[in-house]
């Protein structure tokens, strides 16, 4: 019996830089899976000139309405969006107005255009969502419906096991507490909706690696996340958000991290079996 990891890059399609990262990761890395934001300034890029050189890469759908513009047509009286477009909502917003059900109408349709823009020119085989709005659980739930209708048989959840690297300096800064509040909130929600995931014919990941150390992931933030799950023939998704640009201090680290020879001996020499969740459905494994 294996454990069963998922190494995710999320934000292709925002930036060249990110999607060169992908790319880079994926031919010389760790990383296993990746997931395209409809709405990202190079969406076209990553699809025409990335995509094609990682075809066995698990492509996902990164549904975003925290950042950006919307895809769909600007509506005066959205709840969303401001007049030019822009979305206007931070986390907190979106979890205030999620009991709202025009606004959660409007979340629908969002999601829905932002799908099939990407359907009508790839496949994919699982749904997250950008700084994970879609963990908030009323919207999990109309996500949840999409991917049925879809055929989209994985929806990310995360419930991350607390864990502490022997690092002073990765504790001594504002970041630090604020994740473990997002860490304690994430993983309420995650115990809501692996509930809701049972009424709909999709699977989810047992674990969840990325948001302890959010904003600080290197090679020993992957390394202790994965120690501390003890459970044999479980599923863990560790996400990153890499670029290529140095100017992006943190996001560069999680680059190098994914790209690190330690890194690879490491899950070479355990019993640690990288995949993708197309792979696992291709395989008929259950989640």
């Amino acid at each position: 019996m294996t454990k069963k990891i998922i190494i995710t890059a999320d934000d292709f399609g925002i930036s060249q830089k990110t999607n060169q990262a992908i790319l880079k990761g994926f031919n010389d890395g760790l990383l296993t899976s990746t997931c395209i934001m409809a709405n990202g300034e190079a969406f076209e890029h990553a699809l025409q000139e990335i995509l094609p050189d990682c075809p066995n890469i698990g492509l996902g759908i990164h549904l975003n309405i925290i950042e950006g513009k919307t895809v769909r047509p600007i509506h005066r009286d959205s709840l969303l969006c401001d007049n030019q477009g822009n979305y206007d909502n931070g986390f907190v917003q979106l979890l205030a107005r999620s009991t709202n059900k025009a606004f959660l109408n409007e979340v629908e349709t969002d999601f829905r255009i932002q799908i099939e823009k990407i359907l009508a020119k790839t496949t994919v085989c699982h749904l997250n969502s950008h700084v994970h709005t879609h963990a908030i659980p009323n919207i999990f739930q109309i996500t949840c419906k999409l991917a049925e209708e879809y055929g989209i048989k994985y929806i990310r959840t995360q419930k991350e096991i607390p864990y502490f690297i022997p690092s002073l300096q990765k504790h001594l800064n504002l970041k630090y507490p604020i994740n473990l509040i997002k860490l304690g909130l994430l993983n309420t929600f995650s115990k809501i909706n692996k509930k809701t995931l049972k009424k709909y014919s999709v699977y989810s990941n047992d674990y969840f690696i990325g948001v302890t150390y959010t904003g600080y992931i290197d090679e020993n933030a992957i390394l202790y996340g994965i120690r501390a799950i003890k459970e044999e023939n479980s599923i863990t998704e560790i996400i990153l958000h890499p670029t290529v640009d140095i100017n992006k201090k943190s996001n560069y680290q999680e680059f190098l991290s994914i790209t690190n020879s330690n890194l690879k001996n490491e899950f070479l020499a355990s019993n640690w079996e990288l995949t993708h969740h197309g792979r696992l459905l291709s395989d008929n494994k259950t989640f």
